[in-house]
């Protein structure tokens, strides 16, 4: 526990500063690096030794390449992003290339294993990515903030509920720990959490956020990171393991901290873009 504390009193703040207050190639910088580690976390989970070793890096040079595209975009600069679009096309053609010249042969990729390097490859930094488009929209410094404020105001809320009230097992063969009264309080938790935020907001820009839009997007938002939170627990009792990795002590991996996140983001993200939040 006391590693768990020390790690989000050091991470948190370090966060915060890079998403909200540092430039958006920053943020890119830092979210290109979680996505590297990820498509490491995930390669060694679910492929065999040998083949994670070599695929991992692959699926770490798309994941940069899918963050610079989107910095790209962002930015203006076209001729970077077709750069970035360009070479992205080539590490996934090279990785089918790979796939049918080792086909039938002892070091051959499976299934698993394509499907594995393009979803740690580009989806993963595909949804990551919806933070740093957060990022480069006005008052980005604070949008930024609203995936993780709906996602970890969810999981710390559904936390003590379930330890207060759990009774009824949510989805026990997924993760036999979560209880229904937890994933309710975990709503709850994320819709107080973007109220609180709202008021935040308020005093840093001056600028009021719609009450109904706030709870809506706590809700969805609260509710996709629970999703995040089971889909990734599937993969790690499927293969059998307990955290996805050791990089953060007393939490496990990015995976294991940022699952929610990376199902909250792109939801977060859509409802800014096509909704009037201010």
């Amino acid at each position: 526990m006391k590693q768990r504390v020390l790690v989000a009193v050091v991470g948190v703040p370090f966060l915060l500063f890079v998403l909200c207050w540092c430039p958006a190639w920053a943020t890119a910088a830092l979210l290109a690096a979680l996505s590297v580690i990820g498509a490491h976390e995930l390669c060694s989970a679910v492929m065999k030794k040998e083949t994670a070793a070599w695929c991992w890096g692959l699926a770490g040079c798309m994941a940069i390449f899918v963050i610079g595209c989107v910095l790209a975009e962002g930015e203006g600069i076209t001729w970077s992003s077709a750069f970035f679009r360009i070479f992205l096309a080539a590490f996934v053609i090279e990785l089918f290339v790979l796939a049918v010249i080792r086909y039938g042969k002892e070091k051959a990729f499976t299934f698993v294993d394509i499907c594995t390097v393009l979803f740690s490859g580009i989806a993963i930094p595909l949804a990551l990515s919806c933070l740093l488009r957060l990022r480069m929209m006005p008052y980005g410094g604070g949008l930024v903030m609203i995936p993780l404020v709906a996602a970890f105001c969810s999981d710390t809320m559904a936390l003590f509920a379930g330890m207060a009230f759990g009774k009824h097992k949510l989805a026990p063969l997924a993760s036999p720990k979560k209880t229904v009264e937890g994933a309710m309080g975990g709503l709850l938790g994320g819709m107080v959490g973007m109220l609180i935020f709202r008021f935040v907001f308020l005093l840093l820009t001056k600028q009021p956020l719609s009450v109904i839009w706030c709870l809506v997007i706590g809700l969805l938002g609260a509710a996709m990171g629970q999703l995040g939170d089971l889909s990734f627990s599937i993969i790690k009792r499927e293969y059998g393991i307990k955290d996805y990795g050791k990089l953060l002590p007393g939490h496990g991996g990015v995976l294991d901290r940022f699952d929610s996140v990376i199902f909250t983001a792109p939801v977060v993200w859509l409802m800014v873009s096509c909704i009037k939040l201010y």
